[in-house]
């Protein structure tokens, strides 16, 4: 299995989902995704206040590449805030996180295995 073929659509036509973890918080805009490759793009979606302390310090066996579209958040171990037109690119098992956001924030993600 892919990733789906679709030409260009409307990104609203897809719904916001509750991302692991089960914060209603954070949410997710999966706009596609193939879970046998470990691929996908997103919309990842933290309400002002949100909060994933509670997940931890994340580290993934994916490359994670992410650009800042709205908002901003801090990545509480570092202690440093990031804000609309960042990017990372994170290689796996790259520590990051929990995040904090007071105003909330909207990214872009892609994901693909190492």
């Amino acid at each position: 299995m892919s990733k789906p073929e679709r030409e260009f659509f409307p990104v609203t036509d897809v719904g916001f989902t509750v991302c692991a973890g089960d914060d209603p918080a954070i949410t997710e805009r999966v706009l596609a995704r193939d879970p046998g490759a470990g691929v996908a793009t997103r919309i990842l979606r933290y309400a002002p206040g949100a909060d994933s302390t509670p997940m931890g310090v994340q580290r993934h066996d994916f490359w994670e590449e992410v650009y800042i579209l709205e908002g901003s958040f801090t990545d509480l171990t570092l202690g440093e805030t990031f804000t609309a037109g960042m990017y990372a690119c994170r290689p796996p098992g790259m520590p990051h996180g929990p995040w904090r956001t007071s105003e909330g924030v909207l990214t872009f993600e892609v994901r693909y295995p190492a």
